[in-house]
C-alpha cells in the first residue's frame, strides 16, 4: 500500500510507525480506551481508537492533532464516539492493572518468559521487544540482525569445509557462512523458500566471488531437513537454525505475539529434535552440530539438547563467549539490541 501511495518519505515512516506500533501495543491501547467506551465498537471505530490512543500515549502527539486527525479518518456516526473517547484518554491518567497489559502481551506469554528467564530478565526483554528493530548490515551489505550474525560466528566454519544449513531460507546465515570460505549446502523444504536463498546468492554475487577465489559457495537444496538427500557423515558442520515459537524475535514481528499459540513450543520442540537427529547423522566424526532458536523456555532449547545427548553419542561443547551468556545451561542472547537467541554446539566424537 505504501508503494502505491503518493506519501513522501517522512509520511511513510510515520504511517509505518502507526501501523506497527498500534499492532504491537493493541492490548495497552484497548485498556486505555475501554475505560471510557460505553458499549461495543465496530472494527472501524476500534481501529481509530487504537490509532488515537497510540499517538496520544506512546508518541506524545499533541492532543488536538492526534484527536482531530483520527476523527477525520472515521466515517459515519462513529466519529462522535471516537472524538469523545480520545478526548477523555488525552485528559485521563495512564495506568495499567498489570505488566502484561502495560507491555501489551498475552498473559500466557509473559508467564512463559518469566519462567524461562526469571521475572526481572523477562520484563526487561519484553520492554526491549516493544522498541523498533535495529538494522545492521554486514560487510557485504546484507542486512541481518546482530543475533543471527552471532550464530554464524558460533558455527566456526572455515575455508574448505562443507557446512549444511538445514533450515536456510531466506539465506542470511548460509551466505554469512560462505563468507568464511566454506561450501554451504542450504536446504529448505519449500521451493518458494529455496528461491529466496537463490535470490540472495545472486544479489550478493556469491558465485562470481567464489570463482574469483574470494568466498565459498552456497548450493541451494529443496529437501525436508528431517530427511535431507545427503550422504550420512558428509558434513564438517551442520547448522540447525530451527523453526520455533519466536519469543525472542517479537520486536521485528509486531503481530506475532497475537498469533503464536500457547501449545506451539511443545509442537515445535518435537520438530526441532527431529532436525537435530538428522543433523547428527549428517556430520562426520569430530564434526559439530550447532542448534539455535530465537526463543526462550525449557520445552524448546534445553529439552531438545537433553534429548540429543541422551539419544546420540555426542558431547556438549563449551558455549561461545560474549555477547552470549549462560541461562539454564544454554548460551543465550537476551533481546536488548538484537533478537533473543539460545544456542548449543554438539560434537560427534572423533573416529577411532
Amino acid at each position: 500500500m505504501l508503494a502505491r501511495s503518493s506519501l513522501a518519505g517522512a509520511d511513510r515512516r510515520f504511517v509505518t510507525e502507526l501501523v506497527y506500533g498500534t499492532t504491537r501495543m493493541k492490548r495497552a491501547c484497548d485498556h486505555l480506551v475501554d475505560r471510557y467506551l460505553i458499549g461495543s465498537a465496530d472494527d472501524q471505530v476500534r481501529a481509530a481508537l487504537r490509532l488515537g490512543a497510540y499517538q496520544l500515549v506512546f508518541l506524545a502527539t499533541p492532543p488536538h492533532a492526534a484527536v482531530d486527525a483520527t476523527v477525520g479518518a472515521v466515517t459515519g456516526g462513529g466519529r462522535k464516539v471516537v472524538n469523545a473517547v480520545l478526548r477523555r484518554v488525552a485528559d485521563g491518567p495512564v495506568a495499567y492493572p498489570d505488566d502484561a497489559t502495560r507491555l501489551s502481551y498475552p498473559d500466557w506469554l509473559v508467564e512463559r518468559l518469566c519462567e524461562a528467564l526469571g521475572p526481572d530478565r523477562a520484563i526487561a526483554a519484553l520492554e526491549a521487544m516493544n522498541q523498533p528493530a535495529i538494522t545492521s548490515a554486514r560487510e557485504d551489505g546484507y542486512v541481518q540482525d546482530p543475533a543471527s550474525q552471532s550464530v554464524v560466528d558460533a558455527v566456526g566454519a572455515g575455508p574448505g569445509e562443507l557446512v549444511v544449513d538445514l533450515c536456510a531460507a531466506p539465506g542470511g546465515k548460509a551466505t554469512g557462512l560462505a563468507a568464511t570460505g566454506a561450501t554451504v549446502v542450504a536446504g529448505d523444504r519449500r521451493l518458494s523458500r529455496a528461491r529466496l536463498v537463490v535470490d540472495n546468492i545472486e544479489r550478493l554475487q556469491l558465485d562470481r566471488r567464489a570463482d574469483a577465489g574470494g568466498s565459498g559457495r552456497v548450493l541451494p537444496m529443496v529437501a525436508d531437513g528431517r530427511r535431507p538427500a545427503l550422504v550420512p557423515g558428509v558434513a564438517d558442520r551442520v547448522l540447525v537454525d530451527a523453526p520455533c515459537s519466536g519469543f525472542g524475535s517479537l520486536r521485528r514481528r509486531p503481530d506475532a505475539r497475537w498469533r503464536i499459540e500457547p501449545e506451539a513450543p511443545e509442537r515445535l520442540s518435537i520438530l526441532q529434535s527431529e532436525l537435530v537427529d538428522a543433523a547428527i547423522e549428517l556430520v562426520r566424526p569430530g564434526g559439530v552440530v550447532v542448534y539455535s532458536v530465537c526463543t526462550f523456555g525449557t520445552v524448546e532449547g534445553r529439552a531438545v539438547v537433553d534429548r540429543a545427548l541422551e539419544g546420540h553419542d555426542v558431547e556438549l561443547l563449551d558455549p561461545p563467549g560474549p555477547p552470549w551468556q549462560i541461562i539454564d545451561g544454554m548460551a543465550t542472547l537476551l533481546p536488548d539490541r538484537s533478537d533473543g537467541m539460545v544456542l548449543a554446539r554438539l560434537r560427534k566424537p572423533p573416529s577411532t
